[in-house]
């Protein structure tokens, strides 16, 4: 694998010369509303893992490549890098990126933003998207594009973060196939400690509570069902932490409800490595 580490490379490369903070970043699996200011760059590393019945086990890697174009709109892309197929459904994993083997690209816009209180405030974002498949089919269904609509809405403070949001994900037809279309929505819940609030140059660290529904309909085949609708609620901690220009976000999710025809799972888990920084 020595695409990663050369894009790292380049982006250190190019970011050394100026301190910049990662402090936008938020939770791992759910939704949020921060946007990258105006010139900023992003380059994630996520690795995502999927554990189900009968030893079935899925891995993803993806690199996501952010832009700010201003303070509230901006534009990101991701990439598969590394996937090991498995029985398992299909699923949304991470809200800045698809589960599956696609090409992504999405824009958002922080349409509102306000203060609350000291030091808080209230943030609305809208992004807008679409997938396309680097595999024919899928389990014998023709695999399209995607478009993807999605938003976020929460709070933002220096100790308390919450956030909801609601994510549409609708496949074109191929070859007499259509995957199911899938609606997702998150929840969750941050906090800060005292000791990482004040602004000193120290490290920051952020703890999560995160809650995701999906409802996937089922993939059809000439009209006929191919493969089950799904539907699932996952929970699960997640922690940032935050220093400079690098951000580091891990979580584990577990499943509290399954309605599956096929294998279900029994674990997520999600590991993100970010880097921060401006082109001069």
């Amino acid at each position: 694998m020595k695409y990663p580490g050369f894009l790292f490379t380049i982006a250190v490369l190019l970011g050394a010369s100026r301190n910049v903070s990662a402090s936008g970043h938020g939770p791992v699996f759910g939704a949020a509303t921060p946007t990258l200011g105006r010139g900023g760059w992003s380059v994630d590393q996520a690795f995502t893992m999927r554990f189900g019945e009968q030893a079935a086990r899925e891995r993803m890697l993806k690199t996501i490549v952010t832009f700010g174009i201003t303070e509230v709109l901006q534009v990101s892309g991701s990439v598969p890098l590394s996937v090991s197929s498995s029985s398992l459904p299909g699923a949304r994993m991470m809200s800045a990126m698809s589960g599956d083997r696609e090409f992504e690209a999405l824009v958002g816009y922080r349409f509102q933003r306000r203060p609350v209180g000291v030091g808080g405030r209230q943030e609305s974002t809208l992004y807008l998207g679409g997938t396309a498949p680097t595999e024919s089919d899928r389990s014998g269904v023709g695999a399209g594009a995607s478009v993807v609509v999605s938003a976020a809405t929460g709070y933002a403070g220096r100790t308390h973060y919450a956030w909801v949001s609601g994510n549409l994900q609708k496949y074109a037809a191929r070859n007499g196939g259509r995957l199911g279309a899938s609606e997702t929505v998150t929840a969750v819940y941050g906090y800060r400690p005292a000791f990482f609030r004040a602004d000193t140059g120290r490290p920051d660290l952020r703890f999560f509570a995160e809650a995701t529904f999906e409802n996937r309909h089922p993939d059809r085949l000439n009209d006929v069902v191919a493969r089950p609708s799904v539907r699932t609620v996952f929970v699960g901690p997640t922690a940032l932490l935050v220093y400079k220009a690098i951000a580091v976000s891990a979580g584990l999710h577990l499943p509290v409800y399954q309605r599956a025809g096929g294998v279900k799972e029994r674990a997520r888990v999600a590991v993100n490595f970010s880097y921060f920084f401006w082109l001069k």
